[in-house]
C-alpha cells in the first residue's frame, strides 16, 4: 500500500510485471500479398508473321489484317517464352541457393564459421544479382525476400560464433528491417548487446520479444486464460537488466537534484510537515508559544519600525539591531508555522539565520567578532531556537549536511536536550547512517527513558532494519508511558500487519479510534487492514472516510486507487475502473507533489491506457516530474525503474511498427 514503508519493493515488482500483464501490448504485422500469376503455354500451331504472308496468298488489305493478328500472336508467344524462361531461371536459382545453403550448414556443423558465412554471402550475392536484373515477379520477389531473411539470419549466427559481434549485429538489423517480428534475430541481438554491456539497447529487445509474445496470446489474455508456452525471456532477465541500467540513471537524476540550490528545493506537503512536527515531544509547547506570542502583522509592524542602516563601525548598536531583527523574524517564522504557512516560515528563518551569521559582512575583517556580538545580543535561548528551526527547515529541503550542522551547534548549547538528539538521529536515518542514528536514540533515552519521540522514531528505524520485535517493544513502551499517543498506536498496528497479526492490528486501530475517531490516519490504516484481507470494497470506504477527514493526506488517494484496481469488475465490465483510479492518483499528486508512490502507480496505469505512442511518452514526462521531487535514493530507484521500463517499451513498440500500447 502507498502508506507502508515496507512496500517499496511492491512498486518495483508491479512495474516489472507490467511488461507482461497490465502493460500487455499488441501489434499487427503486414503480410505480403501473394498473387497468382498465369503462365501462358506456347502453341505449336502459331506461325510467325513471315510464314503466314508467304503461304496465304491473300490480298494486301486482307494480308494487312491477318498480319496484325499474327503480330499479336507473335508478341504473346514472345512474352510466354520470356515468362517460361524466367520461371526456369528462378527454379535454377532456388536450386542453387538451396545447394549453397546446405553447404553452409555443413560447414557450420564442422565449426567452420567464417567459411559458412562466406557461403551464405555467396547465396545472398546471387539473389542480389537476380534482383538487380529487375526480372522477378511479385511472387518471386516475396520468395526471394524470405530467402534473404533466412540466409542473412544464418550468416549473422556464423558471425556471432566467429566472435564478430558487430557484423552479427549488422545482419540482425537487416533481418529485423525486413521482418520486425523475427524472434531469432532479436534474441541474438539481445545476447550480443548484453555481452557488449549495451544494457539500454538490450532491454528494448527484451521488451520487443515480450510484446510479440503478448500479441500472439492476446486473445487468451483478454479471456483471462494463461498464454501458450513459456515467456520468451524470463522475468529475472528483465530485473537483471533494470538493475544494471539503474545506477547510471539514478546518478543522472541525483546530479540534477544536486544541481539545485537549497533555496530551489521544494518543501514537502503541508500534511507531511505537520506529521513530522507532531512526532516530536516539543510540538505542543512551541505551538502554544506561537499562539500567545503575537500575530504575523504584529511582528511585521515591529520589523518595519526598526532602524535601517546602523553603521557597522558602531559594533554594539549594529549587533543589537541585527539581533532584534533576527529575533523578530524567528518569532514571525514560528507564527507562520503555527498557521501552516511553511514556505513563509522557512523564508523568515533563513533570513534570520543570515543576519546572525553576518552574511553581508562575510568579507569584513571583524566578521567573526561581529557574529559573536550578534549571538550575545540575541541570547542563548533565542539563538538555540533559531538554530533548531533552521535545522528543521534544512532537513525539510533535504539539505542533510546543513541540517546536521545547525542541530549539532544547538546541541553544544543544550547538550541534554533529548529532542535535539532525536532530530539529529532523524537526519542520520535519511542519510542511511543507521548506526549513528541508533547511537543518538540511545543517548536520548539514557538522558530521558520516557522520551516518547525517541521511542517512536527508533521504532521506525528498527522497522527499516527489519527488527520487528525491537520495534514492537519500543512502541509498546511508548504506549504504556503515553496511552493517548496516537502515532504509537498506528505504527504498532503496522507492526502487527507486518507480522500478519490482523486481529492485533484491528485491536490497536480500534483503540486509536477511541482517542481520535476523526483521524484521517486511523481510517487510512483501517483501509489498509481491509485491503490486506482482500476486502477491497470495505477498504475503499475507509480510504474515502480518510479523505473526508483530511483532504490534504495523499495516502488514502493512492490506496483508494489500488483498491479500485483490485476490485473485480461488475455489471458486465471487462476491466476495473481505471479512469477512477487515475483520477485518485492525480489528486494524490496534486495534494502532495512529493508523494512518489502516486507517480509509480499512475505511470503504470497511464501506460496501459495509452491510445498511441505520444500518450505513452507523456508517462515519461510524468516520471521526470516525479524524479524532480524525489528526496531519497529509494524514491529515485522506484521511479527510475519505471522510467527505464517505459522508455524501453516505447522504443520496442516503435521497432515493431506498433501504433499503440493499448491491447484493447
Amino acid at each position: 500500500m502507498g502508506a507502508s514503508n515496507n512496500q517499496q519493493t511492491t512498486y518495483l515488482v508491479l512495474g516489472l510485471a507490467g511488461v507482461a500483464t497490465a502493460l500487455a501490448l499488441w501489434y499487427t504485422l503486414s503480410s505480403s500479398t501473394k498473387g497468382k500469376q498465369d503462365t501462358s503455354k506456347k502453341s505449336p500451331n502459331v506461325d510467325t508473321p513471315a510464314t503466314a504472308s508467304a503461304s496465304s496468298g491473300i490480298t494486301p488489305q486482307k494480308s494487312n489484317v491477318h498480319s496484325s493478328a499474327a503480330s499479336t500472336s507473335a508478341s504473346t508467344a514472345a512474352s510466354s517464352s520470356t515468362a517460361s524462361g524466367n520461371e526456369e531461371d528462378e527454379k535454377t536459382l532456388h536450386r542453387r541457393i538451396e545447394e549453397i545453403d546446405r553447404k553452409g550448414k555443413t560447414l557450420f556443423k564442422d565449426k567452420k564459421y567464417m567459411e559458412a558465412a562466406e557461403t551464405f554471402t555467396e547465396a545472398l550475392d546471387l539473389i542480389e544479382a537476380k534482383k538487380s536484373n529487375g526480372a522477378e515477379s511479385g511472387k518471386s520477389s516475396s520468395s526471394l525476400t524470405r530467402q534473404i531473411i533466412t540466409l542473412t539470419n544464418n550468416r549473422s549466427a556464423m558471425y556471432e560464433k566467429a566472435a564478430l559481434p558487430d557484423l552479427a549485429l549488422s545482419d540482425c538489423d537487416i533481418v529485423l528491417n525486413l521482418d520486425p517480428a523475427h524472434s531469432k534475430a532479436r534474441t541474438r541481438r539481445l545476447r550480443i548487446l548484453e555481452s557488449q554491456k549495451r544494457y539500454k539497447e538490450a532491454i528494448v529487445e527484451v521488451c520487443a520479444l515480450q510484446l510479440k509474445y503478448m500479441n500472439d496470446n492476446r486473445d487468451k489474455i483478454r479471456l483471462g486464460l494463461p498464454p501458450a508456452g513459456p515467456q520468451p525471456v524470463p522475468q529475472s532477465k528483465i530485473e537483471e537488466l533494470v538493475t544494471l541500467i539503474q545506477p547510471e540513471e539514478m546518478k543522472k537524476a541525483q546530479d540534477a537534484l544536486d544541481a539545485k540550490s537549497v533555496d530551489e528545493r521544494a518543501l514537502p506537503s503541508t500534511y507531511t510537515i505537520l506529521q513530522l512536527l507532531k512526532s516530536f515531544s516539543g510540538y505542543n509547547k512551541w505551538m502554544g508559544d506561537a499562539a500567545k506570542g503575537g500575530t504575523v502583522a504584529k511582528f511585521t509592524s515591529q520589523l518595519e519600525d526598526l532602524l535601517d542602516h546602523v553603521p557597522r563601525k558602531s559594533v554594539e548598536a549594529y549587533a543589537d539591531n541585527l539581533a532584534v531583527k533576527a529575533t523578530l523574524l524567528s518569532h514571525r517564522g514560528r507564527r507562520h508555522a503555527f498557521e501552516k504557512d511553511f514556505a513563509s516560515a522557512v523564508k523568515d528563518f533563513d533570513e534570520a539565520y543570515a543576519l546572525v551569521e553576518d552574511k553581508e559582512g562575510a568579507n569584513e575583517n571583524d566578521h567573526e567578532d561581529m557574529k559573536k556580538s550578534i549571538v550575545n545580543a540575541m541570547g542563548s535561548e533565542e539563538y538555540a531556537r533559531l538554530l533548531e528551526w533552521v535545522g528543521m527547515c534544512r532537513h525539510l529541503r533535504y539539505d542533510l549536511k546543513g541540517s546536521l550542522e545547525c542541530y549539532e551547534r544547538c546541541c553544544e548549547l543544550e547538550p541534554e536536550n533529548t529532542e535535539l538528539l532525536v532530530k539529529r538521529a532523524g537526519v542520520k536515518m535519511d542519510g542511511a547512517q543507521h548506526s549513528d542514528a541508533e547511537a543518538l536514540f540511545g543517548k536520548a533515552l539514557t538522558l530521558n527513558p520516557t522520551a516518547s519521540d525517541a521511542l517512536l522514531h527508533r521504532a521506525n528505524l528498527r522497522m527499516i532494519q527489519q527488527r520487528v520485535a525491537d520495534s514492537e517493544s519500543d512502541l509498546e513502551t511508548c504506549i504504556r508511558l503515553y496511552p493517548n499517543n496516537l502515532m504509537a498506536r498506528l505504527r504498532l498496528a503496522t507492526v502487527y500487519m507486518a507480522k500478519e497479526d490482523m486481529d492485533g492490528a484491528k485491536r490497536m486501530l480500534d483503540q486509536a479510534a477511541d482517542f481520535d475517531p476523526d483521524s484521517s490516519e486511523v481510517h487510512c490504516y483501517r483501509g489498509e487492514l481491509h485491503f490486506a484481507r482482500g476486502e477491497f470494497g470495505e477498504a475503499k470506504a475507509e480510504f474515502e472516510k480518510a479523505m473526508e477527514c483530511d483532504a490534504y493526506n495523499p495516502t488514502p488517494f493512492v490506496n483508494a486507487a489500488l483498491a479500485v484496481i483490485n476490485t473485480p469488475p461488475s455489471g458486465g465490465a471487462m476491466m476495473p475502473d481505471f479512469a477512477e483510479a487515475v483520477r485518485l492518483l492525480e489528486q494524490a499528486i496534486k495534494v502532495d507533489p512529493m508523494f512518489h508512490a502516486a507517480y509509480v502507480q499512475l505511470g503504470q496505469m497511464k501506460l496501459s491506457m495509452a491510445t498511441d505512442l505520444s500518450k505513452a511518452r507523456e508517462v515519461i514526462e510524468l516520471y521526470d516530474k516525479g524524479l524532480d521531487y524525489c528526496r531519497t535514493p529509494e524514491e529515485l530507484k522506484d521511479i527510475c525503474c519505471m522510467r527505464i521500463l517505459t522508455v524501453a517499451q516505447i522504443d520496442a513498440a516503435h521497432a515493431l511498427h506498433m501504433d499503440s500500447l493499448n491491447m484493447q
